[in-house]
This record gives C-alpha cells, sequence and structure tokens, in this order.
C-alpha cells in the first residue's frame, strides 16, 4: 500500500491549465506505485473563493475526463480539491476518482472564518476502503477541530488525509494537531499543501505524513513534490521526491 500527497501550485482560475499540472503528477506518481494520491485544498482552481460559484464542479462534469482516463490509464486513484456546485452556495469539495473511474466527491464540513460568504458547508465524513486500510478524506479547517479526526478514528479509519492551504503563520499550531491525531489514533496522518501563494495567501509548504510518534516524510517550504508513505510488512516508510 503506497499512498501520496502531492505538494503543488494552482493558476488563480484556470481550471485547464492546472489540470494539465495534476496530470503531471499523477504520472510520476504512477511511476513510483503509488495507490492513492491527493492533492491541495481546491487545488484545480486554486484557493480563489471569489471565483467558486463560476467554477464550481458539476456531477460528471466533463472537465473531470483526464482525471478519470488517467485513473484508469495509471491504475491509480486520485483526490482533487474543486469547488462543487450545491443548492444555494458551492461547497469546498474533494473529488475522488477512484482507479476504476468512479467518481465520488466528499464536501468540507469545517470552514474558516470567512469562508462561509462563498461557501456552504457539508454534513457527511468520507471514508473509503484501500488495500487493507480505511481512508477518510478531510479538508483543511476539517483538520483543525479534532472532532473531525476522532470521528473517522471511531469510524474504522487508519488513514487520515487532507488537502489544505496552509500559511506559515498557521503551520505550527496545526501541525502539532496532526501530529497528535498520528499518536493517539495510531493513524496515518498525511497533508497536502500548496507550493506557492494561492488566493492572495501564502503557503508554508511543508506537506507531510505522520504516523504513531513519527513524522515519516515532509517537503520543504516551497518547491513541488510528491511525499508518499507505504506499508512494507506492516511498517510505514515515507519519502520526498521533487517534481
Amino acid at each position: 500500500m503506497r499512498i501520496a500527497v502531492a505538494q503543488s501550485s494552482s493558476i488563480r482560475g484556470n481550471v485547464s491549465l492546472n489540470m494539465e499540472n495534476h496530470l503531471r503528477f499523477i504520472r510520476q506518481a504512477s511511476r513510483l506505485d503509488v495507490d492513492y494520491l491527493v492533492f491541495p485544498e481546491l487545488s484545480l482552481s486554486g484557493y480563489e473563493p471569489d471565483l467558486a460559484k463560476e467554477l464550481a464542479f458539476i456531477d460528471n462534469d466533463p472537465r473531470l475526463e483526464p482525471l478519470v482516463e488517467a485513473a484508469i490509464k495509471y491504475q491509480i486513484s486520485v483526490g482533487v480539491g474543486a469547488p462543487l456546485q450545491s443548492e444555494g452556495l458551492p461547497k469546498i469539495g474533494l473529488i475522488l476518482v477512484h482507479h476504476t473511474g468512479a467518481v465520488d466527491r466528499y464536501e468540507k464540513i469545517h470552514l474558516h472564518e470567512g469562508e462561509e460568504v462563498f461557501f456552504g458547508s457539508g454534513d457527511k465524513h468520507h471514508m473509503f476502503s484501500l488495500g487493507q486500510d480505511t481512508v477518510a478524506n478531510a479538508i483543511c479547517a476539517d483538520t483543525i477541530n479534532p472532532e473531525h479526526a476522532e470521528f473517522c478514528h471511531k469510524a474504522g479509519a487508519t488513514i487520515y488525509i487532507a488537502g489544505v492551504l496552509i500559511t506559515p503563520e498557521g503551520y505550527g499550531k496545526d501541525s502539532k494537531k496532526w501530529a497528535t491525531y498520528a499518536s493517539e489514533y495510531g493513524m496515518v496522518v498525511a497533508i497536502a499543501n500548496y507550493s506557492q501563494p494561492s488566493g492572495g495567501l501564502a503557503s508554508s509548504g511543508k506537506s507531510a505524513i505522520w504516523y504513531k510518534d513519527n513524522l515519516l516524510a515532509q517537503a520543504g517550504e516551497s518547491g513541488d513534490a510528491l511525499v508518499l508513505v507505504d506499508n512494507r510488512s506492516g511498517v510505514w516508510l515515507g519519502e520526498v521526491h521533487e517534481i
């Protein structure tokens, strides 16, 4: 079992070019035999709340076809960030494209202060089976609300993975919570952060993966990278690959 987070950047509102960048990461992840790859929050659009309504994805959105084709071709499951069309305000979403081509979605439950102006909140957690593991998906502020991780742990999650946009000012405090979840719950905790600013916000980078009391792998403060872990005979080992 091998999972990875993409430390990547996005161009404001340019879904087409952002898709090409996602495909670049997917190709590299496939060479590394990754089973599940997750991108930062709102990665297909960039973290651009003012554009969310205009760019929101519908079910079976034709813009997802390249991702579906790549997931099937490379036999990899991929979680990408995107605004999702919904009744009322759009949702901050994770679109999960399984290696079979099936498409699923998770809507962010916990919003940062100010996001409620542009987005509604979801109300359902999302988990799925991957080999012998159960993966729980999360998005940014979900991960700093301890009840989210606790719920996923109690529901049987062994991997807790999230796309985020975390600033340098927030990383220290937030990363302590992520490390605590890994230690207290015995889950693999993986965070995909931006490699460059988005939506006028600086990014700390440092996409990382923890397990139990250990930081297994962490990218630098900037620059594109794949941060991955794999389970070798019951032992989780981490690696960082610059892209």
